[in-house]
């Protein structure tokens, strides 16, 4: 029994290293003695097997009585059994006490393989359950080798699990050596024929939500929340917070003081950019915002098609932007929505200055085919279609004498015409206003200019004045002029 215990003592060391207990271990030397009986016997055998805590083995191989032998593993015939006692009867279970020093190497090497197999599926069954609830968790480790692109890593808790950083999840910014730590998020638990493997990311957006939690403790305590989170490893990323706490302003909680806690994250991040946006839920708001750094001078939102127009002046396009379309694309991502993006310029060039400065009650006009305009006669409908005009912006631009020049279109034709687009637009009262002027002011100029041609006509009707009166007339306006100087104070000594 002796020569047993530093075989036990073996397995327990190295049962030690792999997290075993005391229960566990003691399984694993039955089912590894098992194989090496299996080994041994020629097949499985029935035996029963017994480790105490201080390291003494008791092996008993049970064997069944009969009279002819089928399996030898687990039959014995009656002579062989009434050798060792005569009272055996068919039937009988037959006991054999084994040595574990008898074994032979294949045996005891076959032990040894069934504990290590063992071993290693509990380490499996172990990392299943462990990480298994923790994917979206930030986990460390230490770089342990580069194989073809892909990053090797040897977690801090787990050892033995198997964590690797495969070139698509890696920042492009970074270069890591065999040694150094590392951070990243595990995103998936991925079965493999040697068993589970941890798959870890430091290009997906749950790296740096995690990030923005170990270093904001209002994230941690849930007061702070991130809504919305976008990234292009390397480049840019975009996070919209709000906070349930009316107190705190999630932008400078994520912020912190003299901008520590972005730093840090930006830091890990390898100098990645980062904006920081309160998140609303109405999406034009929303949308002014996600363009950060770029002012939008205006947002017009499509509902059913969930596209947002944004005009910015033209000294924000670029900004607005970003390099190779990231800033828009990113706050497009963020939202949720499509975004247009144009600039003041372009936005007056396609036909939008009254929707740019208008006020805040606007209206919103669509284009339409006239077919499904109700009002318009099968056979003017045909005439217009005839002449190029098929939609609702066609009409706009025409009068009545523009329809009447179409080829199928009289006078009532053209009256129904213009009474449907009357009804269907809306005239601004700013526009409505300035056009009264603009009427108010013409008629002024008219009657000026009548006003201006009446004393000609006077003046021709009027007799010529006679010769003695022109004296008089020339004295009158001397003394005229000398009183208009006197008054401006010119020629006075």
């Amino acid at each position: 029994m002796s020569d047993q215990i530093p075989i036990v003592e073996a397995f327990r060391m190295m049962a030690a290293n792999k997290s075993l207990t005391e229960l566990e271990l003691h399984d694993l030397i039955r089912e590894g003695i098992h194989a090496a009986l299996a080994r041994r016997f020629g097949g499985p055998v029935e035996a029963e097997i017994d480790v105490t805590d201080g390291g003494d083995i008791s092996i008993l191989v049970l064997k069944e009585v009969v009279e002819e032998v089928e399996d030898p593993a687990r039959e014995v015939t009656l002579e062989q059994a009434r050798w060792d006692d005569p009272d055996f009867q068919v039937g009988d279970l037959m006991e054999i006490p084994v040595d574990f020093r008898d074994f032979g190497r294949s045996a005891v090497m076959a032990a040894k393989q069934r504990i290590i197999q063992r071993i290693r599926e509990g380490e499996r069954d172990r990392i299943r359950m462990e990480f298994n609830d923790r994917v979206g968790d930030l986990v460390s480790g230490e770089v342990q080798a580069s194989e073809r692109g892909k990053l090797v890593v040897m977690l801090n808790r787990s050892r033995e699990a198997e964590a690797i950083i495969p070139w698509r999840e890696q920042n492009p910014r970074e270069r890591f050596r065999q040694g150094e730590p590392i951070r990243a998020v595990l995103k998936l638990l991925e079965e493999t024929p040697r068993g589970p493997r941890l798959i870890l990311s430091r290009a997906d957006p749950q790296f740096v939500a995690s990030l923005f939690a170990l270093e904001v403790p209002e994230i941690y305590q849930n007061i702070v929340d991130i809504k919305e989170i976008v990234r292009e490893a390397g480049g840019r990323t975009k996070v919209a917070v709000a906070s349930r706490d009316e107190s705190v302003d999630p932008v400078g909680a994520c912020v912190g003081l003299k901008g520590s806690r972005v730093q840090a994250v930006v830091s890990e991040l390898s100098g990645e950019r980062i904006d920081i946006v309160p998140w609303h839920p109405d999406p034009e708001i929303f949308a002014r915002r996600a363009l950060a750094p770029a002012r939008v001078a205006k947002v017009i939102s499509d509902q059913e098609r969930h596209v947002i127009t944004a005009i910015v002046d033209e000294d924000q396009l670029s900004l607005a932007i970003g390099r190779n379309g990231q800033n828009v694309r990113l706050a497009s991502q963020l939202i949720g929505w499509q975004i247009d993006l144009y600039s003041s310029r372009d936005w007056m060039e396609r036909g939008g200055e009254s929707g740019l400065f208008g006020s805040d009650d606007e209206y919103e006009m669509s284009d339409f085919p006239l077919s499904e305009l109700e009002g318009i006669a099968p056979a003017t409908l045909a005439a217009l279609e005839a002449a190029g005009i098929s939609s609702f912006y066609g009409l706009l631009d025409m009068d009545r004498s523009d329809f009447l020049q179409v080829p199928g279109i009289g006078p009532d034709e053209a009256d129904t015409l213009e009474a449907l687009i009357d009804e269907l637009t809306v005239v601004d009262e700013a526009q409505a206003e300035v056009a009264a002027a603009a009427k108010v002011a013409a008629e002024a100029s008219a009657e000026e200019a009548a006003a201006a041609a009446a004393p000609e006509v006077a003046a021709e009707a009027v007799p010529e004045v006679p010769a003695e009166a022109a004296p008089a007339e020339v004295a009158s306006a001397d003394a005229a002029d000398a009183m208009s100087t006197a008054t401006s104070g010119e020629g006075i000594s």
